[in-house]
């Protein structure tokens, strides 16, 4: 664990980077790794479908080669016309001039010649009993009689109906054809009666060379060979090929469709398919790393391509790294330098990242660090000033107050009582707004405020508003700010009674956790346009300086009011407003109880 710990990064930098080589080399190993599995099995895929759509190619033209050689022996076999006639000339009662029986036999010849004229060539011979024949061919060019000596003549005789026998490969035996084409393939059927005695053969003849000439066009690596039953060449674009075992067959006999097989020490894909008819099968043979070739280039340019991607962007994020903190390295260089009492030593890191802006900020705070240690030694001095003015100023209001005492006692010896209350009022309003240094009073102190409040305006207009009052008890020792309802009651007077007679309510009634305050006045009201912008001002959370003032007795207006009780109690508190032209208008606070309240309250009521 030590040497762990030894060997750890410990500057940011280093973090990054080593973090960096985890988080993208793991990963990309990973893909890189699993890329490649996947990859080669998609290859094989590929390689195996390739292969497969290719055979099945050559399979289908094979197939309808061999396919023209069946119909012509069962054209022969099947019409009737054909047979009836073989069978009068196989039991020698074939009856007529030495013409007629000339034309018949041309007639026959034509048909036989007719067979193959649309497809490709082919030699049909039909051999008789009583060794008369039939053929499309010369008999300068190959005698029929020659089938009879045939190795596989006597196998004919085994066949059942429409039962055919496939021969391959041999070489060519018809003298046009037999230097240019080495080998021939060719199907035999027999002739029966009713009572299945055999009258005569058919056999149908093409060269090798016209199969092996459908798979001579696919790709050079691609070899295509024709098996029998016995794993024999039939047929191969390589002459010498034909008549050899194919060494590479399916020894457990199971002759997969493909598979891969190693072959002269390399890798070799060996597809097959049976063609139904014959008992022979289709042998398609491809070296795997050719069949391969193009997707393996593929794979490898993209392996390539990822590598040099991946080192070219490790540098380049190196670099980056080391570009991206090299301020912080800075920063912290600095930071050292002050943790040693140097506060004149400044970072100069500045830009639009974040890295720049802390610079900025932090040069600024040795600024202000520089500047405060300053002002401190200033403030020393004029804090020891202002407290020797501060007793002076005391003197001021307690003179102010006393002198409004003894005018409010001469005003009353002079039996003016209605102007000694003036005064009394105006001198609690003035105490309560200089000599208090609280900021919060109890609710019924800010009552008693807001009734001396509701009399000095009384003798200030010719119009008398009533205050009226409704308190439960549990409410009176809530703390309120100071002047929270005096802003209230004056827009009542001003705004809702027009500073005509009237009446304001003020009711404190305790809910559950919180106290409902309501201001209640019975003027003039206001529409719902007015009453609504009313109450967004009362819910919205500018600052007191941000807000025009109602020109009121205190300076502060009703949205200063809502801000302070919500600075006080949190988002607990709400004001609305009720209001409707012609009924008043209604202020509601919802004044939650703070944590203690409770108890207080108990005890000043047990």
């Amino acid at each position: 664990m030590k040497l762990i710990r030894g060997l750890a990064p410990v500057s940011i930098r280093r973090k990054l980077i080593l973090a960096m080589v985890v988080c993208v080399l793991v990963p990309a190993s990973l893909t890189l790794l699993i890329y490649n599995s996947l990859t080669q099995q998609a290859v094989k895929k590929q390689a195996i479908a390739n292969v497969e759509d290719s055979l099945m190619l050559v399979h289908g033209s094979v197939s309808n080669r061999l396919k023209s050689m069946l119909n012509i022996a069962n054209y022969i076999q099947i019409n009737s016309g054909l047979k009836s006639y073989f069978k009068l000339v196989a039991s020698g009662n074939d009856e007529g001039t030495e013409y007629e029986k000339f034309t018949e036999w041309n007639r026959v010849l034509e048909q036989l010649d007719s067979l193959t004229a649309a497809g490709e060539k082919s030699y049909v011979t039909v051999l008789l009993s009583n060794g008369s024949y039939f053929m499309n061919y010369s008999v300068s060019d190959y005698n029929p009689l020659n089938i009879l000596k045939a190795p596989w003549f006597e196998r004919l005789k085994e066949l059942n109906g429409v039962e055919s026998y496939w021969i391959g490969p041999e070489p060519t035996a018809y003298n046009y054809d037999k230097f240019d084409h080495p080998y021939q393939i060719s199907v035999a059927r027999t002739l029966r009666l009713d009572g299945t005695e055999i009258y005569g053969y058919v056999v149908v003849t093409m060269m090798e060379d016209q199969l092996h000439q459908i798979y001579g066009d696919l790709s050079a690596d691609q070899r295509v060979l024709l098996l029998d039953g016995n794993d024999v060449i039939i047929s191969s674009t390589d002459p010498k090929q034909v008549g050899t075992v194919f060494p590479y067959a399916d020894g457990d006999g199971s002759r997969k469709s493909t598979s891969i097989r190693t072959i002269g020490g390399q890798k070799h894909l060996v597809s097959q398919r049976n063609v139904l008819f014959t008992g022979w099968r289709l042998v398609l043979v491809q070296p795997y790393q050719d069949a391969i070739v193009d997707i393996s280039s593929i794979f490898n340019r993209v392996f390539l391509f990822q590598l040099i991607s991946f080192v070219a962007f490790t540098l380049l994020f190196v670099a980056l790294i080391r570009a991206f903190t090299k301020p912080l390295v800075r920063l912290g260089k600095v930071t050292s330098a002050v943790q040693r009492g140097n506060l004149l030593v400044r970072s100069g890191v500045r830009g639009n990242d974040e890295i720049g802006r802390l610079g900025l900020l932090f040069d600024q705070m040795l600024d202000r660090v520089k500047d405060m240690i300053n002002e401190i030694s200033e403030t020393q001095a004029r804090k020891r000033r202002a407290e020797l003015k501060m007793l002076q100023a005391q003197i001021n209001p307690h003179f102010l107050f006393n002198v409004l005492n003894s005018i409010r006692m001469n005003v009353m010896r002079r039996g003016d009582p209605e102007s000694a209350k003036m005064i009394g009022s105006l001198s609690i309003l003035l105490r309560m707004t200089i000599s208090r240094h609280e900021d919060e009073i109890s609710l019924h102190e800010e009552i008693d405020l807001v009734s001396h409040y509701v009399a000095l305006m009384n003798m200030r207009q010719k119009a008398e508003v009533k205050l009226v009052t409704d308190m439960d008890p549990e409410a009176f020792l809530i703390k309120v700010p100071r002047f929270v309802l005096q802003p209230i009651v004056e827009n009542a007077i001003i705004h809702g009674l027009m500073q005509k007679n009237g009446e304001i309510a003020v009711r404190a009634k305790a809910e559950a956790g919180f106290v409902k305050l309501s201001i209640e006045d019975n003027g003039q009201g206001m529409t719902e346009a007015e009453r609504i912008r009313l109450q967004g001002k009362l819910r919205n959370r500018e600052t007191a300086s941000d807000r025009e003032t109602s020109g009121n007795f205190s300076g502060i207006g009703l949205e200063n009011v809502a801000e302070r009780m919500r600075l006080l109690f949190g988002e607990a508190f709400r004001a609305d407003v009720f209001s409707s032209l012609g009924r008043g208008t209604v202020i509601e606070m919802h004044i939650p109880f703070r944590e203690g309240f409770r108890d207080v309250s108990s005890h000043a009521g047990g």
